[in-house]
């Protein structure tokens, strides 16, 4: 979450950003402090949208929490309409969007977390232009 908090400080206020990972690697606890760092909600607010795809933080609206994992084509991407949230004056955080890079718009960062022994984890960051 600590990593989370720092990293909301240099992320656009508006934009797209994938986190990926393998199933426990941390990406919803990273968006906890991202949320947090934003001012958007308190981490304990935060939690994974698995089953309701989308979550909103902020007053107005000032974070999209998305998680694809149960997605698999893009035809039921669609339906979603990412493209009226990526249009928003809001940053747009979306899980298991690696799945579907090729779809994503540029500019965008690009969070990769992986797990390194028992408890570390190893953070990559890029920004894809």
């Amino acid at each position: 979450m600590a990593l989370g908090e720092r990293l909301a400080a240099s992320l656009p206020r508006r934009g797209v950003v994938l986190l990926s990972g393998g199933l426990g690697a941390g990406k919803t606890t990273l968006a906890k402090g991202i949320a947090a760092g934003l001012g958007a909600a308190k981490a304990d607010e935060v939690s994974s949208p698995t089953f309701t795809l989308i979550h909103e933080y902020g007053e107005p609206v000032s974070l999209y929490h998305i998680d694809l994992y149960r997605i698999e084509e893009p035809r039921e991407l669609a339906t979603l309409e990412l493209e009226d949230l990526m249009d928003r004056d809001a940053l747009v955080l979306i899980e298991w969007g690696e799945r579907f890079a090729h779809l994503m718009p540029k500019p965008r960062h690009e969070v990769r977390i992986e797990r390194s022994g028992e408890s570390g984890r190893t953070v990559e960051v890029r920004e894809i232009s």
